[in-house]
C-alpha cells in the first residue's frame, strides 16, 4: 500500500520531460491534443518553478504543470496537465501535487489559478466555477468545467475575456 509519507514532491526539471510526456499520454491518450487547454499551451510555455513532480521508489509517478496565461488583461495561470500513473491514482497523489503548485504560485505572487475539470475532485481545494461566459477559451469547452481558484480574494470576480499568452 502506497503510503503518501513515501512520495517524494520535486521541482519540474528538464530530465523529467519524458516521464511527464508518457505519464499525460497514458492518462488522457491522443485525444489530449484535440482539448482547448491544449490550445492555451500551444500559446504559453509552462512554468518550470511552479511545475512538480511526484517521485516514488525511484520512479516519477505523477506532474502537475502550471502555465502563465492573460484573461483579457489579468495575469493568471491555467493548470494542467495534472496526470498520476493509474496505480497511484485515488490516494492523494494528485491533490498534494496541487496542493504544492498552488502554494509555490502563492508565494511567487500571481493572483489565480483557472483549469477545465471535474468539480467534485476540484471543489475541496478551492476551486469554484467560473461565472459563464467571463472566461473565453481558444476552443470548445463544457463552461461547468471551467474552474478557477483565487489566490488573493476577489483576484477573479471581475475578471473577463480570452485567455492567451501572457506579455509581461
Amino acid at each position: 500500500m502506497l503510503a503518501l509519507s513515501d512520495v517524494r514532491y520535486l521541482p519540474e526539471h528538464p530530465d523529467h520531460h519524458a516521464s511527464i510526456d508518457a505519464i499525460a499520454a497514458e492518462a488522457f491518450g491522443p485525444g489530449r491534443f484535440t482539448r482547448a487547454a491544449e490550445r492555451v499551451r500551444e500559446m504559453a510555455r509552462h512554468a518550470p518553478g511552479l511545475s512538480f513532480v511526484a517521485e516514488h521508489g525511484g520512479a516519477i509517478i505523477g506532474s502537475v504543470r502550471l502555465t502563465p496565461i492573460a484573461i483579457g488583461d489579468a495575469p493568471s495561470l491555467m493548470l494542467g496537465p495534472l496526470a498520476v500513473r493509474p496505480a497511484f491514482k485515488n490516494r492523494g497523489v494528485g491533490k498534494a501535487l496541487m496542493q504544492r503548485a498552488a502554494t509555490a504560485a502563492r508565494e511567487a505572487g500571481e493572483n489565480s489559478i483557472i483549469l477545465v475539470g471535474d468539480p467534485p475532485y476540484y471543489a475541496p481545494l478551492g476551486y469554484r466555477p467560473l461565472p459563464r461566459g467571463s472566461v473565453i477559451m481558444p476552443g470548445p469547452v463544457d463552461l461547468a468545467r471551467l474552474l478557477g481558484l483565487e489566490l488573493i480574494a476577489g483576484a477573479l470576480a471581475e475578471v473577463r475575456g480570452t485567455v492567451g499568452a501572457r506579455r509581461d
